[in-house]
């Protein structure tokens, strides 16, 4: 009768620390499970922060949506070489409309370099072949310069007043009035604080009389003053003729000329830790190369 008690509670005590060590490898397998899904969580808002920021702050890491041109081996290896080149430079953020000053090395000039102060007009292209326009109107007569943004002649990119304008590209200020283009070649910069949202400078353009040397009146521009009234009848009866408003619903179009949201997801998620880094990077040379000055103490 002993042998058949013992033979029960031993029955009973192996279902316990059965029923125990189930419950262990469960409750850590729930743990497991929490933490991936907690990972991945935070994986997944790479990609939303990228989308809402980082497409707009790095647009030229974006591939040219053109389906026929692409190559996404070569698009890999040239975000690659482009954030070694970051390494080396500080590339910041900057929009059409912000006003920079570019400094390049130059054999020919005096000191061996050469710096020009502008308002960006324009942002063309991507990857390595990215481009960017400035200009400035000095003694009279207007200036533009285009650089290849990640061209290794590049020795410095300053940031003298970040902002952005109504329309995406400024080319139209070639036929403005020549205050609009001009810049202080000896203008300092402007500080906006850190984490802010950028301004957009709303300033409508005045035109010159005609001739243009496009036909703005037809391009549904924001940031100039209205055009009907430096044309005559004919240009104004074309205007209607080749005006298109049903474009901004056609999504198609919309949809040809834009990069899907899953793949920018995949891209500035592939990007995202690693600029960040240099970009950090970057923020404490320039402090380490700030020079504090300290107050004169003093003696007796």
């Amino acid at each position: 009768m002993l042998r058949k008690i013992t033979k029960v509670n031993l029955i009973q005590n192996n279902l316990i620390n059965t029923q125990y060590v189930i419950f262990r490898h469960l409750s850590a397998k729930a743990e497991l499970n929490e933490a991936t899904e907690n990972q991945e969580k935070k994986k997944a808002k790479k990609p939303k922060k990228a989308l809402t920021d980082m497409r707009f702050k790095y647009p030229e890491f974006l591939p040219q949506p053109d389906n026929r041109l692409r190559n996404p081996v070569l698009e890999k290896i040239m975000r690659k070489d482009m954030l070694d080149r970051r390494t080396q430079i500080n590339i910041p953020e900057f929009y059409v409309g912000s006003i920079l000053k570019v400094s390049t090395s130059d054999p020919h000039s005096q000191g061996k370099t050469n710096s020009f102060v502008g308002i960006c007009i324009q942002r063309d292209r991507t990857g390595l072949y990215s481009k960017f326009a400035l200009r400035n109107v000095i003694d009279h007569q207007g200036i533009e310069v285009m650089y290849d943004l990640y061209d290794p002649a590049i020795l410095k990119i300053e940031v003298l007043k970040l902002e952005k304008r109504l329309d995406d590209k400024l080319i139209y200020l070639k036929d403005a009035l020549p205050e609009y283009s001009t810049i202080d070649v000896n203008m300092e910069p402007e500080i906006l604080a850190e984490g802010g949202n950028v301004p957009v400078n709303e300033t409508i353009v005045k035109m010159k009389p005609f001739p243009w040397m496009q036909k703005w009146e037809r391009q549904g521009l924001k940031g100039v003053e209205d055009l009907d009234k430096h044309l005559n009848l004919w240009r104004k009866q074309q205007k209607v003729k080749h005006d298109t408003p049903w474009e901004k619903y056609d999504l198609m179009k919309e949809y040809r000329k834009t990069i899907t949201e899953e793949e920018q997801s995949e891209i500035f998620s592939e990007i995202f830790n690693r600029i960040n880094k240099i970009n950090e990077q970057h923020k404490q040379k320039a402090k380490a190369s700030r020079r504090t000055i300290s107050k004169p103490q003093n003696i007796g």
